[in-house]
């Protein structure tokens, strides 16, 4: 069966590449300097030190392999949950990890931690405040080394009011600058110069298609029910283990970043298990392909849609996201 939608799959995957090759070439041309795209690769190679190839290295390049990589993360992230769940609802967010994330951000900026101990500051603080939300979901969660999804997602979905509701007490208690910081960054932005950070994601996400292609087999046997999946000799207990911290330690090194940026993990797999069909082995090689396009135009229209002005990205994968999301579902014949 799978040999016979091999060609179909590979037909997928390449035209995915090849589509976001292109988005990247546009992302990179398009801005308050103009850059022809076949003149790309020539600048990033052979333009050094004219302000085209600055602006191609220092500002725009980071963007395009940090939306690529944040977004193709989330967007497996969400097949992996929602393959672990069998809810088309859930999405990295619903666990809390983007509330514990920006929890520790907004106590590291009030705090003065970002003077203090300089550009890792905020991804650190971030990405640790994520790590204590994912602890305590998966501890309580979890009885007699039984993981119990139904469980598990109403403790997440607890812990992140309670975040978000402290957040807002931290914003009501803290005024000017901190403020205009903790919102500004709740919001999302790819705007991240250091290319360490960047090669550091850039690696945690490939690492993240690559785990999870392994356990695309055992996220099939999920996706029929724990109890069929136990029956088919996949071990249920510890494939839901791994797939949980995998998908929430991808989503806190995301948001620790970037900020929350919502939607990618919850549209991109509903509309690519539309295109290419709910077996894990091509959905999550599809689904990380799109969510890298889909991040990447949405960054491209925050830039340049009200320019000199930048908008969240947020905002705009909030809005592309929620309409696309609300077409999909109310097409004759769609049902999720």
């Amino acid at each position: 069966m799978a040999r016979d939608k091999l060609p179909l799959w590979i037909g997928w995957v390449a035209f995915l590449s090849v589509l976001l090759l292109v988005v990247a070439l546009f992302s990179l041309g398009v801005g308050a300097v103009a850059l022809p795209w076949r003149e790309i690769p020539l600048l990033l190679f052979h333009g050094k030190g004219t302000p085209e190839h600055t602006i191609l290295l220092q500002v725009r390049l980071p963007r395009v392999l940090l939306g690529a990589a944040v977004g193709g993360a989330l967007a497996i992230a969400g097949v992996i949950l929602q393959g672990m769940f069998r809810n088309p609802l859930v999405e990295p967010y619903t666990l809390g990890i983007s509330g514990g994330a920006a929890l520790g951000v907004s106590l590291n900026i009030v705090s003065g931690g970002s003077h203090k101990l300089g550009l890792f500051s905020l991804p650190l603080s971030g990405f640790l405040g994520a790590i204590g939300v994912i602890s305590v979901v998966y501890i309580l969660s979890t009885r007699g080394r039984v993981m119990r999804l139904s469980r598990l997602l109403l403790i997440g979905v607890m812990v992140s009011f309670i975040a978000s509701s402290l957040i807002m007490l931290i914003m009501a208690l803290t005024k000017g600058e901190d403020l205009h910081g903790i919102i500004f960054w709740i919001m999302g932005s790819l705007e991240e110069p250091n290319y360490s950070l960047i090669k550091t994601i850039i690696f945690i996400s490939l690492g993240g298609i690559f785990i999870s292609l392994i356990f695309a087999v055992d996220l099939n046997a999920l996706s029929l029910g724990e109890e069929e999946a136990f029956h088919l000799g996949v071990e249920v207990e510890r494939v839901k283990k791994i797939l949980f911290l995998l998908a929430s330690l991808l989503t806190g090194c995301c948001v620790s970043v970037t900020g929350i940026i919502g939607f990618v993990g919850l549209v991109v797999p509903h509309l690519v298990r539309l295109l290419v069909g709910g077996d894990h082995r091509i959905l999550l090689v599809a689904s990380y392909l799109s969510g890298a396009i889909f991040l990447v135009l949405c960054d491209t229209v925050a830039r340049v849609a009200i320019a000199p002005m930048e908008l969240p990205v947020g905002v705009i994968t909030g809005l592309v996201g929620g309409s696309v999301f609300i077409y999909a579902l109310s097409r004759k014949g769609v049902s999720f």
